[in-house]
């Protein structure tokens, strides 16, 4: 394989962040190789995936708990983050995100039951409110925590921003500028200590010095880094890709002297990166994916050390890169240097932690 440095110039135009649908990505996953599970019995708490049933598709319990089955991998629990699906379609702006918490929590409930195999699927629920609501979150707060039946575990609210069109295209809509030194969402953002609930920063990696500054001011607010600090690889990036990598791996180490921050270790097969995986013929083995993602998961484990590492899979977002079985099979390939407890921490014990998970 080639070393994925993304061209922009050379990109195709797809609609939205996903080249392909769900239902497209399952039949392009059927030409994947077939590998030996690596370390079958090591636990994996999967910290990040999303469900949905909208216009990228459907990808629903069915349809992870199959991916779970199939990879052979020991998933015992899942996290699911803030996707913006089934929103309530009526009633206040402000509570439409609470039907995403109705709905996870329904699929917690079927993942109980036993009919869809052992993995607690759903059984942390980090869902959305906009901080900018002020001190009017916190009521919001407390209606997501009691729908969720005890699953409630924090807020995603996203922080993407960018002013180049060509990575702006990708994304469902840009976040406001500067939007986590805005005072309102400070406001709002000051009420999740109080209730031990936790917040995911899906930024992209030019914002980092500004999450630090938010790490800093609410040291009580448990923060968790998504998708190694979003490392930018197209647009403008893919032709500086050594010095950004440089000035994301420099913005790294100084968010992890923030000890309420952990780091989440993935969403490296989105478009984002550059590293241009959905073009390939067919999804990459484990070994491809070593290569490729080596440094940048290194960089994370060196700069927050695997007490504060957790592991994720971004299903289905990353099954436009490979398959389940691949993406952990790569994940424990390039930690296999590490302790036995080392590693049982990073794919499990501290997304446990973080999230409060049984």
């Amino acid at each position: 394989m080639s070393d994925y440095r993304y061209q922009p110039e050379q990109s195709p135009v797809f609609k939205g962040n996903y080249p392909r649908t769900v239902e497209e990505m399952a039949i392009w996953q059927q030409k994947a190789d077939v590998e030996p599970v690596v370390d079958p019995d090591l636990p994996i708490v999967d910290a990040h995936h999303h469900l949905w049933d909208n216009f990228n598709g459907q990808y629903l319990i069915r349809e992870i708990t199959d991916d779970i089955r199939h990879s052979g991998h020991n998933v015992i629990s899942t996290v699911h983050v803030q996707a913006h699906s089934m929103m309530r379609a009526s009633g206040p702006e402000e509570l439409k995100c609470l039907g995403e918490t109705e709905f996870l929590s329904g699929i917690a409930a079927m993942s109980d039951s036993g009919r869809y195999g052992s993995t607690r699927v759903c059984e942390g629920i980090v869902g959305f409110v906009d901080f900018r609501l002020g001190d009017r979150v916190g009521a919001i707060l407390d209606q997501h925590m009691l729908i969720s039946g005890g699953r409630f575990r924090g807020i995603r609210q996203g922080l993407t921003w960018t002013d180049e069109k060509v990575i702006a295209d990708f994304l469902p809509s840009v976040a406001q500028h500067k939007l986590m030194s805005d005072p309102n969402f400070r406001k709002g953002f000051a009420q999740l200590a109080p209730r031990d609930l936790s917040f995911d920063a899906w930024l992209f990696h030019p914002q980092m010095s500004e999450l630090v500054e938010l790490a800093n001011a609410f040291p009580d607010t448990r923060i968790v880094l998504n998708h190694i600090g979003g490392r930018l690889g197209i647009g403008s990036y893919a032709f500086r890709f050594k010095d950004e990598f440089a000035l994301w791996q420099a913005d790294l180490k100084r968010l992890a002297q923030c000890p309420n921050v952990y780091i989440k270790i993935g969403g490296l097969g989105m478009v984002y990166g550059g590293f241009g995986f959905h073009t390939e013929n067919k999804p990459l083995n484990s070994d491809d994916l070593v290569n490729a993602w080596s440094p940048f998961v290194q960089a994370g484990i060196d700069a927050f050390g695997p007490q504060r590492v957790i592991m994720e899979s971004n299903f289905p977002v990353d099954k436009q890169c490979c398959t389940y079985q691949a993406l952990w099979n790569a994940l424990k390939k390039i930690t296999a240097s590490y302790s036995a407890d080392e590693r049982n921490r990073m794919f499990n014990g501290a997304a446990r932690e973080f999230y409060r998970l049984v």
